[in-house]
């Protein structure tokens, strides 16, 4: 039970008190947060946040975005580990390393119109090893980079995909800058000016996306958020209004200058992270894609589909989601992670949507990108009130040879959504799966035991044996 004092109504016979202003609020919320305020349930989707990510992390770890960062920066020794491997570096370098790492395969989790997990972990982590943080402070970090991530994200119903920005890189420094700004214990103004300082480091594109440069911006924002609590616990000054001003961070990103900039905070009397949850991907690539993945697994499981019979595959969805599913006609499993095309080919193909289909070598097989042509995307703006930019249910149709049209289930929440999440065995089974793919030093039973008792180990012990 939460124990969190800001939850009681207000007593009426207490003056009202004027609104704290957003920016200086967030601090004051970061800086009240502990332990003993959390309710349980928060600390669960936190450590389930932790599992996915670090998973996630391990499985990435091998990839060129990764090597290429790893050898570019050439960090120093020093106190955070570097995905789970024998190799050090301190605290920034690995918070950059690992983020780009947890989101370079593009199967980490989801929620707030972003990945929160990429970004929060990787930072939380790095400076949490250098500081030598207790399990407890993590989680803790973590609620409090998540908080601050949904209360901005709150602020504004614009769809940010369409006017360009990656909502990762954009909500994620802020929210990594109040995840180490708890860490290292500051007080309410410096914790203000480290969201402050992450704000300012915000960036993200869309253009990059299907390219390392997509979990590059992942792994930015955490560097920018252990670098933002460094500068402010050091005094490095940045205005306490920094996320309502007028020039300010809301105001910047809004696609059609829609943004909340006067209402008092929710972070601390709700909890976003109870009622948004996190979206567990069953599968590796843009979350866009998963309903109509399911749609087409349920449909080849209950009618077997010979790739050689397809004249026509129809997905319905909605304008935003065709908009991030740029690529048409990958021939790299990076590019593939953000096709439509290709899922549906792979569903009828392999029956599957997994790592081993997102190769290179299987994109470009011949069977792949003939079936590829043969998608038609059909688009719709009824969208889900309940899920921004989403259609209310994704849809796939398959014309055969003969004529007949085979026809798959509406699909309105994906497999591993909140209100349809993954089992305890299927969470484990991606784990495993993630690290035998990264070939973790560490065992995934030995991990998985580790994390699932993460608050009652150090961040140290947590790496031991990496």
């Amino acid at each position: 039970m939460s124990t969190d004092d800001h939850s009681r109504p207000t007593d009426p016979a207490e003056p009202e008190q004027p609104s704290m202003a957003l920016t200086k609020s967030l601090g004051q919320f970061v800086a009240d947060l502990s332990p003993n305020r959390l309710p349980q349930e928060a600390a669960r989707i936190a450590r389930m946040g932790f599992i996915d990510s670090i998973g996630t992390m391990i499985a990435g770890r091998n990839e060129d975005s990764v090597r290429i960062m790893t050898e570019t920066l050439a960090p120093a020794d020093g106190p955070a580990t570097l995905t789970f491997g024998a190799r050090h570096a301190p605290a920034p370098e690995a918070a950059w390393i690992n983020g780009t790492a947890a989101h370079a395969l593009d199967y980490d989790d989801v929620a707030l119109r972003g990945h929160p997990s990429t970004v929060l972990v990787p930072a939380i982590l790095a400076e949490a090893e250098h500081l030598g943080s207790s399990g407890a402070d993590m989680i803790t970090a973590y609620v409090a980079g998540y908080e601050t991530w949904a209360e901005l994200f709150r602020r504004d119903s614009g769809l940010l995909h369409q006017k360009g920005w990656h909502p990762t890189g954009l909500y994620g420094a802020p929210g990594a800058a109040a995840a180490c700004a708890k860490l290292r214990k500051l007080d309410a103004e410096k914790a203000a000016i480290a969201i402050a300082l992450g704000a300012s480091q915000s960036a993200g594109l869309m253009s990059n996306f299907g390219t390392m440069t997509k979990p590059f911006h992942a792994g930015k924002a955490a560097h920018a958020g252990v670098i933002a609590a460094r500068l402010a616990e050091a005094g490095f000054t940045a205005n306490t209004d920094a996320l309502e001003h007028p020039q300010g961070f809301l105001h910047a990103i809004s696609p059609a200058n829609s943004e909340d900039r006067d209402s008092a905070s929710k972070a601390g009397s709700e909890w976003a992270i109870l009622s948004q949850g996190l979206g567990i991907k069953k599968y590796p690539t843009c979350y866009c894609t998963h309903r109509a993945i399911d749609c087409m697994l349920d449909l080849v499981h209950t009618s077997p589909i010979q790739p050689d019979r397809v004249e026509k595959i129809t997905v319905s969805l909605s304008d935003y989601f065709a908009t991030v599913l740029r690529n048409h006609q990958p021939d790299t499993g990076l590019a593939a992670k953000f096709s439509i095309e290709f899922c549906m080919a792979s569903g009828v193909v392999a029956q599957r949507v997994g790592l081993r289909e997102l190769t290179d070598a299987f994109v470009q097989r011949p069977d792949i990108q003939a079936l590829m042509r043969k998608v038609e995307i059909v688009t719709t703006t009824d969208y889900d009130p309940e899920l921004p930019g989403a259609a209310s249910s994704d849809q796939v149709t398959v014309k055969l040879a003969g004529g007949q049209t085979l026809a798959g289930d509406p699909v309105a929440r994906a497999t591993g959504h909140p209100s349809r999440p993954l089992t305890d065995a299927q969470l484990y089974d991606k784990f495993a799966d993630c690290l035998d793919a990264g070939h973790s030093p560490i065992p995934a039973e030995v991990l998985f035991k580790r994390l699932s008792a993460i608050q009652s180990i150090s961040a140290r012990d947590l790496t031991a044996g990496a």
